[in-house]
């Protein structure tokens, strides 16, 4: 019986963010996955460069690729540096694959990545997110949420 896994996930350096994802989308569930990379994209990242803004990944076949990442070269590559924007493999099981194969066809749902982060083991890691798109009027609504919810905690916190 395999152990339940944890409800967050470890990070100890994280790279790249794409906060807007959050503000943009419904966020459902998350899922760590390992990413494929070179050497040379393996350092550039070490050394905090790197972009997730509009990316996104996708589903093709029995595989799960990122897409428009981008990570720069790096500066002291020889000829064996890497392409910036090319589309990198991430690791999942395939369950999990599966599982984001059914929502992302049957559910319109979207997966974007949240977040590249390095955990305690020193790998490279995506936090991706099955998520599904915010209209105009939710996004407002979002933030009149949020808002609301930021005044009643400084309501609490002065007269509490």
């Amino acid at each position: 019986m395999s152990r339940p896994k944890p409800a967050t996930f470890d990070k100890k350096k994280i790279v790249a963010e794409n906060r807007r994802a959050r503000f943009d989308y419904a966020v459902d569930t998350t899922y760590e996955a390992g990413i494929v990379l070179t050497g040379t994209e393996v350092k550039s990242l070490r050394f905090g460069e790197g972009s997730i803004a509009e990316s996104y990944a996708e589903v093709k076949g029995d595989e799960v690729w990122l897409v428009n990442s981008n990570i720069p070269e790096f500066s002291h590559g020889n000829r064996f540096n890497h392409e910036p924007k090319r589309p990198r493999k991430l690791l999942l099981h395939e369950r999990e694959i599966n599982k984001l194969h059914g929502a992302v066809a049957r559910d319109g749902m979207t997966l974007v990545p949240l977040m590249i982060y390095f955990n305690g083991q020193g790998r490279a890691k995506v936090e991706l997110a099955l998520a599904k798109g915010r209209k105009a009027h939710d996004k407002r609504e979002h933030i009149k949420e949020r808002d609301w919810k930021r005044e009643a905690g400084r309501i609490l916190r002065d007269h509490g």
